[in-house]
């Protein structure tokens, strides 16, 4: 199997929280995507996860978490935190590397704040410490799409707000393609992160991260605006910022170096 490939499901509270594992590197490496995770679920993807990061697998022995299933309502990114520990305690993981993506990385704060010696390395992308104008109001409009079952008008204005107008351009047709596969039976899940994202604050807890931490933003980002990467890096001791100008949001997808500029990071301190 590709990179050792593994689905995996590990109960959390008598909740399912699916998890991908593969790799064979001596360090462990946590995974935490973002918002999009609560429209289409990382359960069964074991194999196209691996072949997207399959650079971390040499160093690393990767482990991508999902959030649990049934998420209760309010529950909120410091809840998702805990959650995650859990998971390392019952994955084995005494400290991991943290790469937190967008919602992914406002969970790896806490993750970080609250459990520092869990957190070896630590990289937020594109992610915020907490709301802007500009996030209330992206994520109030696609709270109020999937409210009313417009997926179209959901992932369309997901991607206006992701990607750079030149990858648009290129890619725009992917639109109805995107929302046909994505649609989930029920948007209860993708509902209760989305609030967690217009509740999350952990402009307290920063203080307390003590792994070295790498921000990595976009300065056109439409989703949670141009200023989030820079606060957050901020309030962080020591962290480093790096910034790409011409990118979004969705800089982790259309960066070439992206992953490049993380490995490079993360080995360091070996």
């Amino acid at each position: 199997m590709l990179l050792n490939a593994r689905n995996i499901l590990i109960d959390i509270d008598g909740s399912r929280m699916p998890c991908i594992r593969f790799g064979r590197g001596r360090r462990a490496l946590l995974l935490l995507p973002g918002l999009g995770e609560g429209l289409q679920s990382i359960r069964g993807l074991a194999l196209p996860f691996a072949a997207m990061y399959r650079m971390y697998a040499r160093d690393h022995t990767v482990y991508v978490l999902g959030r649990r299933e049934n998420l209760p309502d309010g529950f909120s990114t410091r809840d998702m935190a805990a959650d995650a520990v859990n998971a390392m305690d019952e994955l084995g993981i005494a400290q991991a590397d943290v790469l937190g993506i967008s919602m992914g990385g406002m969970v790896a704060q806490f993750i970080a704040a609250d459990h520092p010696d869990r957190v070896r390395r630590l990289v937020l992308g594109v992610s915020a410490a907490q709301p802007s104008d500009i996030s209330r109001e992206a994520i109030s409009a696609w709270i109020a799409m999937a409210r009313s079952g417009d997926h179209a008008a959901l992932m369309a204005d997901n991607m206006r707000r992701m990607y750079s107008a030149a990858y648009l351009r290129r890619n725009g047709w992917m639109v109805p393609v995107v929302a046909r596969f994505t649609k989930p039976r029920s948007y209860a899940r993708f509902l209760t992160m989305a609030q967690a994202c217009l509740t999350h604050d952990s402009t307290a807890v920063l203080c307390r991260i003590t792994a070295p931490t790498l921000v990595i933003g976009g300065a056109q980002d439409k989703a949670l605006g141009p200023d989030s990467s820079p606060d957050l890096a901020a309030g962080i001791p020591g962290a480093q910022l790096h910034m790409y100008p011409d990118l979004g949001h969705s800089a982790y997808e259309e960066a070439p170096g992206f992953n490049r500029t993380i490995l490079d990071f993360l080995s360091k301190g070996v």
